[in-house]
């Protein structure tokens, strides 16, 4: 509904209440004329109405009775209107009602959304923290390891450049290991 139809209506209204006082004046007016003219003849016998007069009045009755019907007319369209203008303020209410509903479900969601985010990165972490704990320790274990091998290396360099060359060790007859001794290297 428009703001144009709100103003529209109210005129309408008004001019219907208007036509409703008018219409009940001249009903009134009628019921008296009715009564007053119903006296005068029943008390004079005598008294008849003049003819142009009588068809002049009939004539006033009949463009009342259109005026009347004319009005009822619009009465009638009037309260269709009314109705119609009823049920969509009706259906319009619902509407805001139920969009304001979704808005405030929205709206919990909204709040509650950094939380969810906050437990489901949580909960994919844990998997990858346990992992970089097994690669951190593998990694120590490793870097001992290294160590360990470098040291070793180390040594051997060390041993080597000492001594020069690393000779095979032959098993030897047992007659001629009594007699000569090798040196060994390590």
């Amino acid at each position: 509904m428009s703001q144009f139809d709100t103003p529209n209506i109210q005129v309408l209204s008004t001019e219907v209440s208007q036509l409703r006082q008018e219409l009940q004046l001249r009903d009134q007016l009628v019921q008296q004329l009715s009564q007053e003219l119903f006296r005068l003849v029943k008390g004079n016998t005598n008294f008849m109405p003049q003819q142009p007069e009588l068809e002049r009045d009939l004539t006033q009755l009949q463009a009342l009775r259109e005026q009347l019907q004319a009005v009822e007319q619009q009465v009638t369209f009037y309260q269709e209107q009314i109705a119609t203008r009823d049920s969509e303020i009706y259906q319009l209410r619902q509407s805001v009602q139920e969009l304001t509903d979704r808005t405030r479900m929205l709206e919990q969601v909204v709040q509650e959304l950094p939380q969810i985010y906050r437990r489901k990165f949580e909960e994919r972490m844990t998997p990858v923290r346990e992992k970089v704990a097994i690669l951190q320790r593998e990694n120590r274990q490793l870097q001992v390891e290294l160590q360990s091998v470098s040291y070793r290396l180390a040594l051997k360099t060390r041993n080597a450049s000492h001594s020069g060359i690393d000779l095979p060790n032959f098993p030897r007859p047992a007659s001629e290991q009594s007699n000569i001794s090798t040196p060994q290297n390590a």
